[in-house]
């Protein structure tokens, strides 16, 4: 019977597994492949077929159910969704957004899973994979744009064109229908114009030039959904005559904007031959700047200023600086002041200058340099005599020539005559150049390199040998004095009156003379140097048919080809630089001379010239400010001290633009922005009554000019500061200006005021007004002063008595009033101290002897290590004040005798005052140390 039950219990438990495991025996179905469409933006996918999961298992609960479809497919922007678990159907839906211009179609894997064989779905099945295709549809959200903004083109008088030329449009829609254009319009009612659907401009009648010259017609698109252009487009349609030879496509004006390097000045430009044919063309641009400076925008410094900055030597005399009180032998010359700060004079054959004696180069030995700027013209009359530039003659009795440069008949002499010697014979004294510059009525700039007997011109950098030289026989030295001339010579003997001779007619700038010393060529081509000209944007793409020359000052260029197309692609790349970080706004005038040779004839297209202008636009100009303290306080005791005081010790020197909208690139902001650049001079100006020479000065070290640009005048009314340098060390010079004054009682205050400027006072900085306050105090007041201003180079002011607990750094970082209370509360200290001590020397010494030569307790020792007290090195350390004891009459006593301490200290050198100093102190405090013991218990505190 056991075995029976045994049985039939296992048949049971059989039959029970073999039902579940056919409760989820069929895996879901689906169709192998969809096709789906969504339009964009929208968030349904309509499928074809549905999206229906069949399984045999239904309709058992769960096993026949479908519960999730899962798309396979990270990129894929859509999720599946169960709409009827019985049913199997589903929906496709979009995450997001679906755009047809990102993406157009997708594709991915979708399977479906039924509920497994209970609740918890366990046992799940899946359905094979079905790859799923969906196509975004678009929708017509983009306008038609078109690809340039504004078309432009050139048609002939009197011609029927079939197209003029072309516009097009596009669209951002993804779809053919959406993103085609179908259709062009012209918006502008009655024009002789026409478009078709591909669009094609063309004129529907014969134009005129005489009638009109330019057409603006307005286009617009749509596309094929007949969506219009959101704007339309400007077509702009030149009529030109017929057929005339010249240069084609170039504009009369072309604005230049300072900083933005070179700028092409003809780039659509073209010359039109009407098909002639052609073996050569050859095309002279000129760039026109005689109207600006010395005939070009160069840098407007000071003659000595551009010497320095080229490394010029030194040595140079200026014989025309500008008028001032110590110059004023050019005064009375006439001056063209509108040359953007250019100091230029003027002869008219009336006017000349006597050099004074003081003035007058000295010494011209075998070698020395003569330079000058110089605008000359063709002498009037037949016979013109000779124009003076520089003079040196006999002031009196005789007339004798010793050296003169002048022009004559479009000639430069060059006239030196050597004191006679017995070894004297003839010599070379006239030496003679013949040059297109001299007359040309432009400015060039001269130097005359003596090396005697060798004489070298220099014209604008490039060298010149006299073409003649004539000998003549040394002049007999005598007594006589020489008087040096500018603009004429000096006739003092063999006439009535004294008077000038050979007038210059012309303009003058720069004239100098440096004896001993000949300028290089690098020297001279860096005083010469032009910042504007033309130049050639890609020299390697002109191709090896073009040839060019520039002139020196790159003012004039040259071109030849033999190939049309050549040319016009050389005359694209002419352009126009200026490297000036502030040029001179203004006219340039351009002139394109043109040559054209045709086969077996000289010439045989006449070309018109042209004449167009560079307008070199206003740059923003800079504000130079100068900010630092306005008021200071000095104690008279240092402004006696032998190093004085520092005036703008704390000054800062800035320079801001401000820039508009257009003046930035693209992504700036209107705004200020702080630019570099360098300065020129620095005045400090005393305010008031000049400094008296006897008892004050200002002082600059040459220390603080060294490895700069710099050089310094002062006198009684202030210091220059002059050079080409940056602000920065412009700014360390001014920190080095310092005031004396020896007897500075009675004075109360002193004022003084800095400006600065930039290209020779073009650009000026505020005026910085300085104010020194002189305090006349007791010593308290003096040394918390001190404490508060002392710097590296003032020698420091002892004092007898010093408590060295108090951090002086900390005095000198406090205000004025807080010191003062600092200090009035350290002296109640010291005198509390002082009283104390003492009174416990009077206790101590009243005891017996024994405590004194017995052992000392440790606890009864004074510690001494958080008071150092400053003992006056000029007292009896024998005394018993050695023990460290002060009394109250000898605090008032050396109050009393501060100044004269004061006035010593200032005679000694701090290092020795100091050392001493130290030394005695150490040695007083080291027998305090070893005597001041108490009994804490007689203290009364």
């Amino acid at each position: 019977m056991l075995s029976i039950a045994v049985t039939l219990v296992l048949a049971i438990f059989g039959q029970c597994g073999i039902l579940a495991g056919k409760v989820n025996k069929h895996k879901p179905w689906i169709e192998t492949s969809y096709h789906g469409v969504i339009t964009e933006n929208m968030d349904t996918v309509l499928l074809d077929p549905p999206l229906v999961a069949l399984d045999k298992d239904a309709p058992v609960p769960y096993a026949g159910e479908i519960c999730a479809f899962k798309i396979h497919g990270q990129e894929a922007p859509f999720e599946a969704e169960v709409l009827n678990r019985t049913s199997g159907e589903g929906v496709l839906r979009a995450r997001g957004p679906v755009d047809c211009e990102q993406q157009k179609e997708y594709t991915f894997i979708i399977q479906a899973y039924d509920c497994g064989a209970g609740p918890n779905g366990a046992g799940w099945k899946k359905s094979h994979k079905a790859v799923v295709h969906v196509q975004v549809d678009d929708v017509n959200e983009f306008s038609p744009v078109f690809r340039e903004p504004v078309y432009r083109a050139t048609v002939t008088e009197g011609k029927i064109y079939d197209s003029i030329l072309q516009v097009e449009a596009w669209d951002q829609d993804c779809s053919p229908q959406y993103s085609q254009i179908c259709n062009y319009e012209i918006v502008t009612q009655d024009t002789p114009f026409a478009i078709d659907r591909n669009g094609n401009i063309r004129n529907t009648e014969r134009l005129s030039f005489d009638k009109q010259q330019h057409y603006k017609i307005m286009v617009t698109a749509y596309d094929c959904g007949q969506k219009r252009a959101t704007e339309s487009v400007p077509v702009h349609i030149d009529v030109k005559p017929v057929c005339k030879p010249g240069w084609q496509g170039w504009n009369k004006r072309v604005d230049y904007e300072p900083g933005t390097g070179s700028k092409q000045l003809f780039p659509k430009m073209h010359l039109e031959t009407c098909d002639g044919p052609l073996s050569s063309v050859r095309a002279m641009v000129e760039l026109q700047t005689s109207h600006i400076g010395k005939g070009c925008d160069r840098e407007t410094y000071s003659e000595k200023s551009l010497q320095k900055l080229c490394g010029a030597a030194s040595g140079s005399t200026d014989l025309l600086p500008a008028p001032s009180a110590s110059t004023n032998w050019t005064a009375s010359l006439l001056t063209d002041s509108g040359r953007d700060s250019d100091l230029i004079f003027r002869f008219d054959g009336r006017q000349a200058a006597n050099i004074p004696e003081r003035v007058v180069p000295q010494n011209l030995t075998d070698q020395f340099t003569i330079a000058t700027w110089m605008k000359h013209g063709p002498s009037p009359g037949l016979r013109a005599e000779k124009e003076t530039l520089l003079c040196n003659s006999d002031k009196t009795e005789m007339n004798r020539h010793h050296y003169s440069l002048y022009v004559h008949n479009c000639r430069l002499v060059f006239l030196l005559r050597r004191d006679f010697t017995q070894m004297d014979t003839f010599r070379p004294a006239e030496f003679h150049w013949k040059l297109e510059q001299i007359c040309d009525k432009e400015w060039h700039y001269y130097v005359i390199n003596v090396e005697f007997p060798a004489v070298t011109l220099f014209v604008d950098g490039v060298t010149y040998e006299p073409y003649l030289v004539t000998d003549d026989w040394p002049i007999h030295p005598s007594q006589i004095d020489v008087q040096l001339t500018v603009g004429a010579c000096w006739q003092g003997g063999e006439v009535t009156t004294p008077r000038f001779t050979q007038y210059f007619r012309g303009s003058l700038s720069g004239l100098t003379i440096r004896p001993g010393k000949i300028e290089t060529q690098k020297v001279i081509s860096c005083l010469q140097a032009c910042k504007e000209g033309l130049d050639i944007n890609s020299l390697e793409s002109l191709g090896k048919g073009i040839k060019f020359h520039f002139n020196p000052a790159q003012s004039v260029l040259v071109m030849e080809g033999d190939d049309l197309e050549s040319i016009n692609t050389a005359m694209a790349k002419v352009s126009y630089i200026n490297s000036r970080q502030f040029p001179t706004p203004g006219l340039r005038r351009l002139r394109v001379t043109t040559t054209v040779q045709c086969f077996g004839e000289d010439t045989c297209i006449s070309i018109p010239d042209i004449k167009a202008v560079v307008m070199v636009l206003p740059p923003s100009e800079p504000r130079i400010t100068i900010a630092g303290v306005e008021r200071v306080t000095w104690p008279a005791a240092e402004l006696r001290t032998a190093t004085g005081v520092t005036l703008f010790k704390d000054i800062r020197i800035i320079s801001t633009v401000t820039k508009s909208d257009n003046a930035f690139s693209s992504g700036h902001r209107s705004g200020v922005l702080e630019v570099m650049h360098n300065l020129d001079y620095c005045d400090v100006l005393v305010i008031g009554e000049e400094l008296n020479p006897e008892h004050e000065s200002l002082e600059i070290h040459h220390s603080s000019l060294l490895g700069k640009h710099l050089d310094a005048t002062n006198s009684t009314s202030g210091i220059s500061i002059y050079g080409v340098d940056s602000m920065a060390h412009y700014e360390q010079a001014i920190r080095q200006v310092r005031y004396h004054n020896w007897r500075p009682a009675g004075l109360s205050e002193r004022k003084f005021r800095l400006s600065c400027s930039e290209l020779n006072g073009r650009y000026t900085s505020n005026e910085f007004n300085l104010e020194i306050g002189v305090v006349h105090s007791s010593e308290a007041v003096e040394h918390v002063n001190h404490l508060a201003v002392q710097s590296q180079y003032m020698r420091p002011v002892h004092h007898p008595l010093v408590v060295h607990t108090v951090n002086s750094d900390h005095i000198a970082g406090t205000p004025p009033a807080a010191t003062v209370v600092i200090v009035m509360c350290i002296a109640t200290l010291v005198a509390i101290v002082v009283l104390g001590i003492y009174r416990i020397h009077t206790t101590h010494q009243e005891g017996t002897k024994g405590d004194e030569d017995g052992g000392k307790e440790p606890e009864m020792d004074w510690d001494d290590s958080t008071l150092t007290i400053t003992v006056n090195p000029m007292e009896n350390i024998d005394g018993p004040q050695s023990a460290g004891v002060i009394r109250e009459e000898e605090l008032e006593e050396e109050d009393e005798d501060d100044e004269d301490e004061e006035e010593l200290a200032g005679d000694q050198s701090s290092a020795e005052s100091e050392d001493s100093e130290e030394e005695e102190q150490t040695e007083v405090l080291g027998k305090a140390k070893g005597k001041l013991e108490w009994d804490p218990s007689t203290l009364p505190y």
